[in-house]
């Protein structure tokens, strides 16, 4: 999507335009000259009128003391009235300047569809929000793991959790919906011994669901006192003897450390996942051996992802914000930026690095470890991708490196692969005849998040656009 769908210019302010030229630009021409004679010098004036009136005086002039006479008397007189004109001028000059015009008022554009887009959504997700009296666990109000599923539809963490943050970012300033009203449904879907699990995944609580439904938590404004249990069980459960494969997983160990940082800043448990994370990236040969992020935390890696590399920097932005950050821990979040830049493909809106992804999560089943518990994981790529670019960080090495403009150009081909998958704020997953959930909550929040990240970045006041 280009700035100019958002109702704002480019993400770079333009230069001036040429002035308008002056009413008195041709009445100013004559004392531009006067002064320009007068800056030969008055001598210089004087002695070329001597010397040509000596050249041309009649020889019939008594001798050669009239002609000297005559022509040093002109030399004499010329001399001053070019001193008398100068002075004139400069006189004029360190008069009082004339005030500058006014600049001309800068007229307010209209409406881009951003507001109709966030609007739509937010009708629509207020329309198909689920309401649900379960036996065990009280009023549930929320949306499941997708809109459109079979109504009415169960409340789930996953798909409240997302749609809590959407919500969020929305406003909810209508009144038809408060986000009071989903708190509830979180704290009564977690699961008898503390946590949250996806749908997929039974009773056993899961590191990375329990931080996404933290972190939505977090920002609705439940106090630091009553997440801070199911913090501590959370990073309780997530170590390499208790769960390796989430601990070896890019996508469980970001979203672990994301949603801890909002729930639970000073957890004890944040340096080492983020010394996990940084551990955890390989260098690429392809582009320049810049160290980037696989699918894996540990051999075999997979092949370098900007998914996974997005979804690092992301995490180590956060991260550096709240624990302070080391040259190491910079240099490869750097690192991170720099080979997501050097995306060697075009167009940037259709470039191999905004390709959606799937991947699977295999954990041991609880009650039988011979079988495992399968999570599948889908990933908008386009929305981490505007996140990771429009960090702060990001924007500050492409600076350093003089890459402003392929900033600019991946940010812009970023954000409209990501405008192209919604209709009326709504994003869809895939097309064609599958069965699959097709209108994911997350999907939907993450479009979202995207949009407003870029608006809030290019949106400047006066109509042009913030550095």
């Amino acid at each position: 999507m280009s700035p100019q769908q958002l109702g704002r210019g480019p993400l770079r302010p333009t230069g001036p335009g040429p002035e308008p030229a002056s009413p008195d630009d041709d009445a100013s021409r004559p004392v531009r000259f006067v002064g320009w004679l007068g800056g030969l010098g008055c001598a210089a004036a004087g002695y070329g009128v001597f010397q040509f009136l000596f050249q041309v005086l009649p020889d019939s002039l008594d001798g050669e003391a009239a002609k000297y006479l005559i022509s040093s008397v002109s030399g004499l007189a010329t001399a001053l009235a070019a001193w008398l004109a100068a002075a004139l001028v400069r006189a004029r000059t360190a008069g009082p300047a004339r005030p500058a015009a006014a600049p001309a008022p800068v007229a307010h554009p209209l409406p881009g569809p951003l507001p109709r887009v966030f609007a739509s959504a937010c009708d629509t997700l207020v329309d198909q929000v689920s309401v649900v009296d379960d036996p065990d666990r009280g009023r549930l109000t929320g949306w499941s793991h997708s809109l459109g599923e079979s109504i009415p539809s169960r409340p789930t963490s996953v798909g409240t959790a997302y749609g809590l943050q959407a919500m969020l970012d929305l406003g909810m300033t209508d009144g038809r919906l408060g986000p009071g009203e989903l708190v509830d449904t979180l704290w009564r879907l977690r699961l008898p011994g503390g946590g949250w699990s996806a749908r997929s995944q039974g009773a056993l609580a899961r590191p990375e669901v329990t931080a996404l439904v933290l972190g939505a938590l977090a920002r609705a404004g439940v106090s630091p006192e009553r997440l801070a249990p199911e913090a501590d069980r959370c990073t309780a459960a997530f170590t390499r003897e208790l769960d390796r494969p989430g601990r070896e997983s890019t996508h469980v160990l970001t979203t672990v450390l994301r949603g801890l940082l909002r729930a639970a800043p000073r957890s004890d448990a944040l340096p080492a996942l983020r010394e996990a994370l940084v551990d955890g990236a390989l260098s690429d040969p392809g582009r320049d051996r810049l160290r980037c992020w696989g699918y894996r935390l540990d051999p075999p890696y997979g092949p370098p992802s900007p998914l996974h590399t997005a979804q690092a920097v992301v995490a180590l932005e956060r991260a550096g914000r709240v624990l302070g950050e080391s040259a190491a821990v910079r240099a490869a979040r750097e690192d991170g930026v720099r080979w997501l830049l050097s995306c060697p493909d075009a167009p940037h809106h259709a470039c191999l690095d905004l390709e959606n992804l799937r991947e699977e999560v295999r954990r041991p089943r609880p009650d039988d470890p011979a079988r495992h518990e399968v999570l599948n994981v889908r990933h908008f790529t386009a929305s981490w991708i505007v996140r990771a670019l429009l960090s702060r960080g990001a924007l500050e090495v492409a600076r350093q490196d003089g890459l402003e403009d392929t900033w600019r150009e991946l940010v812009d081909g970023a954000v409209a692969a990501v405008w192209a998958g919604q209709q009326d704020g709504i994003w869809c997953w895939g097309r064609g005849d599958s069965t699959e959930l097709r209108r994911p909550m997350w999907m939907t929040y993450q479009g979202l998040s995207a949009l407003r990240t870029y608006a809030v970045w290019t949106y400047h006041p006066d109509g042009t656009t913030a550095e």
